[in-house]
């Protein structure tokens, strides 16, 4: 059995924390724990935050596709995210690979499902409805209980073709079946972000929630729709889903004076937005939404405690008998440009810059 010790680590409240872990899980949390020679001991010297594992719950990290592809480990841990969800990359005829691939990374990874068979081999997956199929969602989901934790629908003009709405109806049916989280990609219309919504609430999630987009969550008038606001009051969640076109500064801080808040951050990252951004890493995004006004601890919330409950993980908190993966993590002094998929560039006189993680009982200096 081996064990590792954190000590003289920071929480987020500026609190002295120290973590024990055996075997991949948390045993004991104190204030104070006392150095022991038999036991590997991380010594953080109350330079450092310690937080539950980052998670990137919007990602695209199935390494065999064109359009959206990436490496679990360059998109996780080597960022200072432990565990990245792969929201909707591959469905039916590639999840058995993917699953295989994953079983390699450093990284946890879990999958948001395509209900399109094809996944995102190509940009119009629900535009030909025989591609969606209940029965091999189902078959899917039991093949790979544990790695499989929702269904993803991408709902815009170029992903459903002439289809409108259908494909997000027998969506809302394989959710029910299947009992798993859905989350509904917003873009383009048709559909309308009103069809969309009016359909959502609880164990649903809108991703691309801050785009700058036509079909977004304002009206004419310049208020939030109607309609988003009441599938916020029946339980829909609201995610960031950064990516390279679905994040503007004006809207997420218009939305925040509206009331309306992002529940998770997320970066949509892949390979080409990692590199040539607006996206990079999480922690960049993070930092977007602590420039629009979110505060340090809500913004560490949303990409750890709050995905987790929305995916019933065993993560998101330092309490004993939860996963063992932690976040190390300082808030830098200097100015950051940040700039969103609009091309609008803020700055940022601090930032938060991972340090370490702690995954699978190993501390990893990044």
């Amino acid at each position: 059995m081996r064990e590792l010790l954190i000590i003289n680590a920071k929480t987020i409240q500026h609190d002295s924390i120290s973590i024990l872990m055996k075997d991949g899980k948390i045993t004991k949390v104190a204030d104070k724990l006392k150095r022991d020679d038999s036991i590997e001991t991380i010594d953080l010297e109350d330079k450092y935050y310690v937080s539950p594992g980052w998670i990137d719950i919007h990602t695209h990290c199935y390494p065999k596709w064109e359009l959206y592809y990436d490496d679990a480990d360059q998109i996780g841990y080597k960022t200072g995210v432990t565990t990245v969800i792969d929201a909707g990359s591959c469905g039916y005829n590639q999840i058995d690979d993917f699953y295989e691939i994953t079983k390699h990374k450093v990284t946890n990874v879990y999958a948001f499902i395509n209900i399109a068979d094809t996944g995102i081999f190509r940009q119009d997956e629900l535009s030909d409805l025989s591609n969606i199929s209940l029965a091999h969602c189902k078959e899917s989901i039991q093949n790979y209980p544990d790695f499989i934790v929702g269904l993803k629908a991408r709902m815009s003009a170029s992903v459903v073709g002439n289809n409108g709405i259908k494909p997000l109806i027998t969506a809302m049916e394989i959710k029910k079946e299947t009992r798993k989280p859905l989350m509904v990609h917003c873009g383009s219309f048709p559909p309308r972000l009103k069809d969309i919504a009016n359909m959502l609430g609880e164990d649903c999630m809108l991703t691309h929630c801050f785009h700058g987009k036509e079909n977004g969550i304002f009206n004419k008038n310049g208020e939030v729709k109607a309609e988003i606001i009441k599938a916020v009051e029946r339980g829909m969640y609201l995610d960031v889903g950064h990516g390279k076109e679905s994040f503007s500064f004006d809207i997420a801080k218009k939305a925040l004076e509206k009331g309306i808040k992002a529940d998770t951050i997320s970066s949509d990252i892949y390979q080409y937005n990692r590199m040539h951004g607006p996206v990079y890493h999480l922690s960049n995004v993070v930092n977007k939404m602590w420039y629009i006004g979110y505060s340090l601890e809500e913004t560490i919330d949303k990409i750890t405690k709050v995905p987790n409950d929305f995916l019933k993980l065993n993560k998101g908190y330092i309490k004993k008998g939860y996963d063992a993966d932690l976040t190390i993590f300082s808030i830098v002094e200097e100015e950051i440009v940040l700039k969103d998929s609009i091309g609008k560039e803020v700055i940022l006189d601090k930032g938060i810059k991972p340090y370490a993680v702690v995954l699978n009982n190993s501390f990893i200096k990044l």
